[in-house]
Order: C-alpha cells, then sequence, then structure tokens
C-alpha cells in the first residue's frame, strides 16, 4: 500500500519492503507446497530480510544456507531441528539445508549445530566430513532429535541460464558432479549414506525449462534414486512471477513423487520469495551536462544495485516528484525529458541507466527502484565509504517504519 505522503517522508537511500506483497507471495508459496507435497524452503543467498520473517517462518518449510553464517541466520529467524514429536510436542521441525563448493575444515563442525541436511560437491568432501556427521548424529540420536540428512549435488549437463555467469553446467563449470565424475565416485565410495541428489540449474525460469530439465537429470541419475529420501529441484523457480505456471510445476511435482516411490522433494527459491516485494529509494541531488542531463543521486549501481552492472539489466523505476506526482519512466529517450542517472561513487561506469519523462526531473525529487528487495541488499557494499541504505517497511496498513539505519561505524568496522 503505498501513496505519495508515506513515500515523500522517507529518508533516502532507503530499501522497503511491501509488507502486502511479500504476503502475497507466501500465499503463492504455500500453495503450491500444499498442492504439490513439496516443501518450499527460502533461500537466504536471495533474500534475507529477516526483520518481517514472522509470517515467511510460519508459511514456508525452512531455509538454505550457503554456509555457515546463513545457516545460523535460517536456524535463528526461521527454525530448525526439534525432538521427535511425542503426544506432549509438537513443535514444527523446519528444514535447514547447507550447500557448499566446498566446506572448510574450521567451520564444518559449527555448521553442523545447525543444519538438518548437508549437501556435497564431490564424493571426496563427503568422505572427508563423514566421521563428523556420523558423530554429530549419534549425539542427536541420544538427545531424540532428528538425524543431519546428506546429499550430494549433481550436474546433468543441461541447464537453459543466460548469461553464462549464472548457468552453473556450463563447460568447466565448479558447481555440480557431472555423470562421468559421480559414476567414478559410486565406484570407489558406494553410495550407502546419501540420503538424497540436489541439482540447481534455474534463474528466473518458468516450470518449462523444469520440465525440460528433469529428462536430462533422470537420464543421468535417476538410476540412483532408489531408496533414497529425497530430491532437491534447487532454486530459480520464478513462481510468483504473474506468468508463471503454477499448474505444470504441480503436474511434474506430483508426477515424480509418484514414479519415484512418493520421494520427498524440496525446492529453494530466493527471487520468487523477495520477487516485487520492495523498492530502493533515492533522491536526486545534482544535475550535470555532458552531451544530455546526468542526474546524480544518492542511490548508486555500484554500492546499493549491483546486479545493475553484474547482470547486467535496466531497473524499472518512477520519479517522486517534490509535489508528490509520480511518474513512470517512459524508456530511454521516448519521452521529452531524458536523463542519465548515476550514482555519487568515483567510479566512472556507476550509471544506471537512461530514462525519459513527461515533466522535467528536478533535484530534490526522488527515484524509486522496484523490486529491490532480493540479491540486492545481500549483494550491497560501502564502496567509496558510501553510507549503505536504511531498511525500512510499509506495514498491511500502509505505515512506514525505519527498521535499521546504518552509520559511519558500519562502514568502519567492515575494513
Amino acid at each position: 500500500m503505498r501513496d505519495s505522503l508515506t513515500l515523500l517522508e522517507i529518508p533516502t537511500p532507503a530499501y522497503v519492503l511491501e509488507e502486502e506483497k511479500l504476503n502475497h507471495n507466501l500465499r503463492i508459496l504455500d500453495s503450491i507446497q500444499q498442492q504439490s507435497g513439496a516443501k518450499i524452503l527460502l533461500a537466504l543467498k536471495g533474500y534475507a530480510f529477516w526483520r518481517r520473517f514472522d509470517t515467511l517462518k510460519h508459511t514456508l518449510s525452512g531455509s538454505t544456507a550457503s554456509g555457515l553464517y546463513e545457516a545460523r541466520l535460517g536456524y535463528e529467524e526461521i527454525g530448525g531441528r526439534v525432538a521427535t514429536q511425542t503426544q506432549h510436542h509438537h513443535t514444527q521441525s523446519k528444514e535447514i539445508c547447507v550447500f557448499s563448493p566446498a566446506y572448510k575444515e574450521s567451520e564444518f563442525e559449527s555448521i553442523l549445530e545447525y543444519a538438518t541436511h548437508i549437501i556435497f560437491n564431490s564424493f571426496d568432501q563427503w568422505q572427508k566430513f563423514k566421521p563428523l556427521i556420523d558423530s554429530k548424529n549419534q549425539a542427536l540420536l541420544a538427545q531424540n532429535l532428528s538425524l543431519i540428512e546428506v546429499g550430494l549435488r549433481v550436474n546433468p549437463l543441461y541447464s537453459e541460464v543466460e548469461p553464462p555467469i549464472y548457468n552453473p553446467c556450463v563447460a568447466g563449470s565448479r558447481l555440480g558432479i557431472t555423470p562421468q565424475a559421480f559414476e567414478e565416485g559410486v565406484k570407489q565410495y558406494g553410495i550407502e549414506g546419501i540420503d538424497g541428489l540436489h541439482f540447481h540449474t534455474h534463474c528466473e525460469q518458468d516450470s518449462a525449462a523444469l520440465s525440460r530439465t528433469l529428462p536430462h537429470f533422470e537420464k543421468h541419475f535417476g538410476i540412483y534414486l532408489k531408496n533414497k529420501k529425497w530430491v532437491n529441484f534447487g532454486g530459480g523457480h520464478h513462481i510468483t512471477r504473474e506468468d508463471y505456471d503454477c499448474e505444470l510445476l504441480i503436474h511434474l511435482i506430483k508426477d515424480f513423487k509418484q514414479r519415484y516411490d512418493d520421494i520427498e522433494v524440496f525446492l529453494e527459491p530466493g527471487e520468487a520469495v523477495g520477487w516485487q516485494v520492495g523498492f530502493l529509494i533515492g533522491e536526486v541531488i545534482d544535475i550535470v551536462q555532458n552531451e544530455m542531463n546526468i542526474a546524480i543521486l544518492d542511490a548508486s549501481a555500484a554500492a546499493h544495485m549491483p546486479d545493475c552492472l553484474e547482470m547486467p539489466y535496466r531497473p524499472n523505476l518512477c520519479k517522486l516528484s517534490k509535489n508528490g506526482d509520480i511518474e513512470s519512466d517512459k524508456g530511454a529517450n521516448i519521452a521529452k525529458y531524458t536523463y542519465r542517472l548515476g550514482g555519487p561513487t568515483c567510479l566512472a561506469g556507476d550509471v544506471i541507466g537512461d530514462y525519459s519523462f513527461d515533466t522535467p526531473l528536478l533535484v530534490g525529487d526522488k527515484i524509486i527502484f522496484e523490486d529491490m528487495l532480493h540479491y540486492t541488499i545481500v549483494k550491497n557494499n560501502t564502496f567509496n565509504g558510501i553510507p549503505l541504505p536504511s531498511l525500512g517497511v510499509i506495514d498491511t496498513n500502509g505505515k512506514f517504519e525505519v527498521l535499521k539505519s546504518f552509520d559511519y561505524t558500519d562502514y568502519k568496522q567492515r575494513n
């Protein structure tokens, strides 16, 4: 729920969660869980706005982590393993699936305190840490706690992801065990003690991409699924996007489960949870001329929206005039007034893009960059000592609240 007066009051720069939009996404994801029987876990690498996890932790089945810190955050803010249920104990257990391309010995025992599932990127790493997992499971068994389950990430040699920087199946990829390496690993170590397999080959894709991917996964690894407990379909499923085919996803999951003895299926979206649930708001602090109008903002592509440069992509936005009028961008060089929007850092390429409007952009106007709550926040930085944006929320009643502000100490302590 937005209105101009509320937006004008927001200090800039700031990331702002729109709570009702998050709740909308959670309703869709829960519907998928209920209809398909799959468990949907939040990938913290994509969406980690934990200050408003109240509804999320009661809706999703847990979280996925890329290492120790994310595992701990998931445990603290969403939940983890609990004692085996008895007639007097009905606390709901949450899954914490951890995957890393390689685990460090100095962190692994701490990870065991939080993880319910640990997924390895090689047979050698599994064998290296297997004694620690076995020992931990003995302790968990004595405490009447659920045991840690073990999985292997595989590479089905098929992905439709572009650009290559996001494609985990390109030649020479370090992510996932190839079919040949998997066969060799089984010959050397066997597969007893492996509870499930994991593939992650999607990025911002529809369920049709999954329908074309599953045959490749099953061709190479289906023979290893006998007596396995679960398969993790990974993330990148753009479930909450308006044109996503949810019915096809439900069908694919139910069909897969039926063909493999009701095997458990995990999905681990990050972007789909935080998709279109909030924005980054900045302010125009100067306008300069160099063959065109160039607006300099207090929001930076390099520091606050690094995906704009990494992907790259051109974010959607609108301008909020000081009088409260809101106008959407018409596209580069389409409307009467065109501006190149750039950040305040010294990086020459700290440019967000060219945008045009029917009315002039003035110093003091605000710019609202849409869809900036996933990946952006977890990737931001303090390059040039530029302050991190504040974190805020517009609740379901339309009221804005600052949840966290950053200052010099935050910058200093990062260095």
